[in-house]
């Protein structure tokens, strides 16, 4: 096997479940007990063997087909985008944390293969989508009315802490290190930056993101739902 089919292989390992070092050794619960429930959205692979998956109480034993059907019930009204000129890995991180917010979408722009790893197998619940070009993106959003606000620390750039987020818009985020491209600058209806107080000029691009979704669901979603969980 040469050294690139290798890192290609390691880029799609995924984990099957997210390391505990502080926790028990094994995530999840074993063989259902007793008699098995009946109904389509059962797996009866995990009823038999047990669910050892990262999946909140409720989507124990579930299928995979039928969690993403039950997430799409109540995705929220934001999407999350970002550029993928030099296979960064925050992309998976990124995803993640959008799988945790309930994004509408996740949009890749740029390079089609993406590091997985980081994304801890949520990208399977997730809507993932491809696009191209930042053109592709924006003409997938006007499609849906979609405005496009990124994440860049640019002149008159609002301030995420003060600015009402629309309630249906589209999160872009550039590339570790040099941020958007020149091209999703132009293609931006608005753009925000985050309130630092350090040295450095710029925070990580996952960790921009989770702030991001975080500050929509602090304006928008309904906190007080059964579905609102907390680990």
């Amino acid at each position: 096997m040469s050294r690139i089919e290798q890192s290609s292989e390691e880029e799609e390992r995924r984990a099957p479940y997210d390391p505990m070092p502080h926790g028990p050794a094994e995530v999840g619960v074993g063989p259902w007990p007793g008699e098995w429930p009946v109904g389509d959205h059962w797996d009866r692979d995990l009823l038999r063997d047990g669910d050892r998956r990262n999946v909140v109480d409720r989507y124990r034993y579930w299928t995979m087909e039928a969690i993403r059907a039950d997430l799409d019930t109540r995705r929220h009204g934001f999407h999350v985008a970002i550029e993928n000129w030099q296979h960064d890995f925050n992309i998976g991180t990124v995803v993640r944390s959008a799988n945790a917010f309930l994004a509408a979408e996740v949009h890749i722009v740029g390079n089609r293969r993406w590091n997985r790893r980081g994304a801890m197998v949520t990208d399977r619940y997730q809507h993932v989508l491809h696009h191209p070009t930042v053109e592709d993106l924006t003409a997938h959003l006007r499609e849906r009315d979609l405005p496009l606000y990124g994440v860049d620390n640019l002149p008159g750039s609002q301030h995420l802490e003060t600015m009402a987020v629309p309630r249906e818009v589209c999160f872009l985020f550039g590339q570790e290190g040099p941020g958007l491209s020149p091209a999703a600058r132009e293609a931006c209806d608005a753009t925000f930056s985050i309130a630092q107080f350090g040295s450095t000029r710029s925070i990580n691009a996952s960790a921009a993101a989770a702030i991001a979704m975080h500050t929509w669901v602090v304006q928008h979603a309904d906190l007080s739902h059964d579905d609102t969980w907390r680990g």
